[in-house]
């Protein structure tokens, strides 16, 4: 009996192949469309995390491809404006990374977009970025810093964990 393949999950299957070439071959690991944050082995989650360098890059491959932009040593050639599509989907993706770092530490409960597939934090950004940005990641009650984490406005709640971010990325490579 023929296989009925859904003609949106089909462009998604081969738009996710494209984007992932240059991770797959970086990384040695296998991505699909249903890869999230969870399934990143803690070398890649290290290496994209950092925000540096090669990181950059295969985030914006990622991005680019997805976006049918091109690859992402073709970022340069952008118009402003897709140059800015693309660092906001970029940015949004960072700081799932590193939220992903400081659960994998116990430091985090949760955090918006956990569940959420890589792919689709990109073709659904405008729809989903929204809300998941609004919303705070839950630390963890183990955590030291709990108590005082807990008293502050929700606006301080955010600032306080950011300011974890350089101590969770030197932990998380250590």
């Amino acid at each position: 009996m023929p296989r009925v393949v859904d003609m949106e999950e089909g462009r998604i299957a081969l738009a996710a192949k494209r984007a992932y070439r240059n991770w797959e071959s970086r990384f040695e690991e296998h991505f699909g469309p249903k890869t999230g944050l969870k399934d990143l082995s803690l070398r890649t989650l290290c290496t994209l995390a950092h925000g540096r360098d090669k990181g950059t890059f295969y985030l914006y491959d990622l991005i680019m491809n997805l976006e049918n932009l091109g690859s992402g040593f073709e970022f340069n050639e952008l118009s402003p404006g897709q140059k800015m599509r693309v660092i906001d989907r970029y940015l949004f993706l960072l700081d799932r990374l590193r939220f992903e770092c400081m659960k994998r530490l116990g430091w985090l409960e949760a955090y918006p977009g956990e569940d959420m597939p890589l792919v689709d934090m990109v073709l659904r950004f405008d729809e989903a970025a929204p809300d998941l940005q609004a919303r705070i990641p839950s630390l963890s009650r183990g955590h030291p810093g709990y108590e005082r984490f807990a008293r502050l406005n929700t606006y301080d709640r955010e600032a306080f964990i950011r300011k974890l971010i350089p101590r969770a990325l030197k932990e998380i490579e250590a």
